[in-house]
């Protein structure tokens, strides 16, 4: 019987130890999609850990930070991911949100201007990029913003709307 449980105890200790970097992700997006981020962020951790160039890994755990309001983190983490692929619209999107949460609108609209540079179709980003205008005083920008990101099917942000009065 001692032999049993102690073969069990170092299977699951080796099972536990045996995890992937694409295991922890996986987990940890789970734990993002149910709104623990804290778990998600230890997950993340670990799975950067096995794999220090998982952009994935990096954009996720920015986006937990985000939610938790550590936007300088989420920067921090929105960067390493650009730094990985430079083509993520997402992550420079991303960023420029963070960006604007700390109230930096000229980094926010530069991170907007890559994102669109990267997918010009990407509506959610215009809004965005005009609320930012709007707060730098540019409403004749925030305005252009708000109807191209309503041409383009989003809803124009009614903070926007106003600057085109």
């Amino acid at each position: 019987m001692k032999k049993i449980l102690f073969t069990l105890a170092l299977l699951i200790s080796f099972s536990s130890f045996g995890q992937t970097a694409e295991e922890y992700f996986k987990r940890a997006f789970s734990k993002a999609s149910v709104n623990d981020d804290y778990g998600a962020i230890s997950d993340f951790n670990k799975a950067i850990e096995l794999n220090p160039n998982y952009g994935n890994a990096y954009f996720n755990r920015g986006n937990s930070k985000r939610i938790l309001k550590d936007n300088y983190g989420a920067i921090s983490d929105y960067t390493k991911a650009i730094e990985l692929n430079p083509n993520d619209a997402d992550a420079y999107y991303n960023r420029g949100l963070s960006k604007g949460n700390l109230k930096d609108y000229n980094g926010a609209i530069s991170d907007f201007n890559k994102a669109i540079e990267l997918n010009p179709n990407y509506a959610v980003v215009y809004n965005n990029r005009g609320i930012a205008k709007y707060y730098n005083k540019d409403l004749k920008g925030a305005c252009e913003d708000g109807k191209k990101s309503a041409s383009l099917g989003y809803d124009a942000y009614q903070l926007i709307q106003a600057a085109c009065n």
